[in-house]
């Protein structure tokens, strides 16, 4: 059943989540804070290994050696133009207020600025990367859901620290990730058996240095508005096709 990967991953989320704010209760700040730390440093482990594609072969036959940097680089600056007049980060922290409203009965400013900070700061983690993109456009083609599968374990490992930080918010970024996730699965669908695989490489290179955001968010060094960058996402394979049609 197409769609099945996203759901088994949105229920590893929530599962996660739920054990990780019983467990989290009975950590003290310093503990919960050190969690936080070291999914920001693993976090870093996974974007470099993204980032990494800037080397793929496929990528550099069709574009050039020197190209994809410049493509990453484009496509950061371009999205990032096109994300801060759209105001994604601004939507998706009222998103995450709005959730907060509807589920949450505490009107404590920090209670509600730690769901929200749980909520984008967890989609985020979740929505972007190769097993993200990959393990959708694979299941939408009917290829299985192995990736995602395996992303499941991966994710619901995660909630379990992040939630014992940050609370339920991260449990609500699985409603993210069935959007995020489920377009790239219909996408999947429609052309992903047409998508170049310098396409996909421009995809996962742009997604580390979207991720290193997310790291230096999670480390608590940098508040990068890593959702006003997620058109970064779209424009990269974009640029790859115009190069590699010119080059």
């Amino acid at each position: 059943m197409i769609g099945l990967g996203t759901l088994l991953n949105m229920a590893a989320i929530v599962i996660g989540a739920a054990i990780g704010v019983l467990v989290g209760h009975r950590l003290p700040e310093r503990t919960r804070i050190l969690i936080t730390q070291a999914l920001g440093l693993v976090t870093l482990v996974i974007a470099a290994l993204n980032v990494v594609d800037l080397l793929d072969a496929d990528w550099i036959a069709d574009v050039g050696s020197a190209a994809p940097l410049l493509i990453v680089l484009g496509s950061v600056v371009i999205g990032g133009i096109i994300g801060s007049l759209l105001r994604l980060e601004e939507r998706v922290e009222q998103l995450g207020g709005w959730v907060q409203a509807k589920v949450g009965r505490s009107d404590d400013s920090g209670s509600r600025a730690r769901f929200i900070e749980g909520f984008v700061d967890a989609s985020l983690l979740f929505c972007i990367g190769p097993l993200a993109i990959l393990g959708s456009l694979s299941d939408g083609l009917g290829r299985g859901i192995d990736q995602l599968a395996l992303k499941s374990v991966l994710d619901g490992f995660a909630s379990i620290a992040f939630a014992a930080s940050l609370g339920w918010g991260v449990a609500f970024s699985a409603i993210s990730v069935g959007i995020v996730q489920g377009l790239f699965t219909v996408l999947g669908a429609l052309v992903g058996a047409v998508l170049a695989a310098s396409a996909i490489a421009a995809i996962t290179a742009t997604g580390g240095v979207l991720l290193i955001g997310v790291s230096l968010r999670l480390l608590q060094l940098s508040r990068i508005a890593v959702a006003d960058l997620l058109p970064a996402l779209v424009i990269a394979p974009l640029l790859t096709l115009a190069v590699a049609r010119w080059a």
